[in-house]
Parts: structure tokens; C-alpha cells; sequence
């Protein structure tokens, strides 16, 4: 599977900044997610460490589930130096151009991306999620740990709660709970995909954890291929429901 835009990733960061702005226009923050049953892809990323250098290496992963059921129907993963250094708003020149090698082994194309990362709640609109749905011209979302910008007022302890993130009075996502008294996640459109429905199928797709099983998974198998080298990718095992 091959990205259907390309550029240039060797890029001083003032070149990246100018390059997401002109590619930010491109992204579109609208429309619903495929018909079930769909493929989803996982995506996650790690490093040594926040402020490493540009040649540290990055281990980056793609598990593509298909859903519902959870069936897991292909994975991959690539290794190697990271173009960049980090610098904040600037995480997709680091991770991306691993993330291509690794979507390159894929037999199959998903339906939709899960990126751990930012999608439109980014500076210049252009967070990971919304860089990489560009790029293969996919919907994607972001689920975030954090927030990057925006305001909010906190969710309730339900799950589903899901108040607005805003930032100079745009809605950019929402800070969704996706189980009762865990802390939320800052999920926003990456590309091909509203708001609104991208809670709601994060909401779907988080049905036991705090994170989304695509995302959770894949980050759980970056971890295991940084520590012990080549694994095999995990299977997903619905939690046992209690007697009584």
C-alpha cells in the first residue's frame, strides 16, 4: 500500500511549518465513517525520548483489524532513523516517513486510520492524523492523550461524554470519556471524517479501555518490538463478562 501524495521529508522544521500550511487547506473535516463491517488500521509510534536527536530511532507499527468481530487481518511495522529531531507541531515529519515503509508491506488497504496523535487540534490544522489521511487520502482520526490547543470544559464521569474543543471559537473535536472516571482522550477529525462522527466511532471502538483497541493494541506491540526486537502482533481478547 503506497501513499498517494508525496514531498519531501529531509526539511529544516521552518520548512515543515511552511509545508503544513500549505497543505492544511487540503484537509477536510467532514463526512461519516465507512459502513460496518470496515477495516480499521492502529497506528502508533515511539522513540527514545521526547527531546532526542533527529537520527534516534523510530520504531513505528500499523495492525489493521476488521470490525466488528476484531479479526485481525493484517500487520506491519518499520524501524530506522528519524528524520527530525522533535519539535513541538511538528510529530508527523518525525514518525511519518516510518509509517510509510511500514503501510508499504501492507497486503490490504483500511478503511480508516487510528493514530495516536493530533488530526485538526494542531496549530496549523495539520496534526499527525490529518498528515497521514492526506497522504493516503483515507479517513482518519486523532486520539490524543493530551491536548495540544483548544479549550474545553471537563467532560462528566460517564462514558460518552464528550464536551467541545474549540480553539478561537472553531470546534476542532471533542474530549471524549470513553469509560466512566478514566481520563478522556482529545479525539479530532485527520481527514475525510466530521467531528461529531469521529467521536462516536472511538466511542465504538473503545468498548473495555480507556484507549480505542486499534491504537491500544498497536502501542502494546511498538513497546514489545523496542524491548525484544521481532514479535508477532497482538490478537484482541474480549474481557471475560462476570457470573452472577
Amino acid at each position: 500500500m503506497k501513499a498517494r501524495l508525496d514531498h519531501r521529508w529531509d526539511l529544516s522544521p521552518r520548512e515543515a511549518v511552511a509545508l503544513q500550511h500549505r497543505l492544511a487547506p487540503r484537509v477536510i473535516a467532514r463526512g461519516e465513517p465507512p459502513p460496518s463491517p470496515f477495516l480499521v488500521a492502529g497506528c502508533d509510534a515511539a522513540g527514545g525520548g521526547r527531546w532526542a536527536r533527529g537520527d534516534e530511532r523510530i520504531t513505528a507499527a500499523v495492525i489493521v483489524w476488521r470490525f466488528p468481530g476484531w479479526k485481525r487481518i493484517a500487520a506491519a511495522w518499520a524501524q530506522g532513523p528519524s528524520p527530525m529531531p522533535y519539535v513541538p507541531g511538528l510529530l508527523s515529519f518525525r514518525e511519518i516517513p516510518l509509517y510509510l515503509r511500514a503501510f508499504e508491506q501492507l497486503p490490504i488497504r483500511p478503511d480508516i486510520l487510528l493514530c495516536d496523535g493530533q488530526g485538526i487540534a494542531h496549530p496549523r490544522g495539520l496534526g499527525l492524523a490529518a498528515h497521514l489521511g492526506l497522504l493516503f487520502d483515507l479517513p482518519s482520526i486523532g486520539v490524543a492523550k493530551s491536548r495540544l490547543i483548544g479549550e474545553y470544559r471537563p467532560p462528566g464521569r460517564a462514558r460518552g461524554c464528550a464536551p467541545a474543543l474549540r480553539h478561537r471559537g472553531r470546534l476542532l473535536g471533542r474530549v471524549l470519556r470513553t469509560q466512566r472516571d478514566v481520563r478522556p482522550l482529545f479525539v479530532s477529525p485527520g481527514h475525510r471524517i466530521g467531528v461529531d462522527a469521529a467521536a462516536r466511532l472511538v466511542l465504538r471502538l473503545a468498548p473495555w479501555h480507556r484507549l480505542p483497541e486499534a491504537t491500544r493494541l498497536a502501542d502494546q506491540w511498538v513497546g514489545r518490538l523496542r524491548r525484544e526486537g521481532a514479535v508477532p502482533p497482538p490478537e484482541i481478547h474480549p474481557p471475560r463478562r462476570r457470573r452472577g
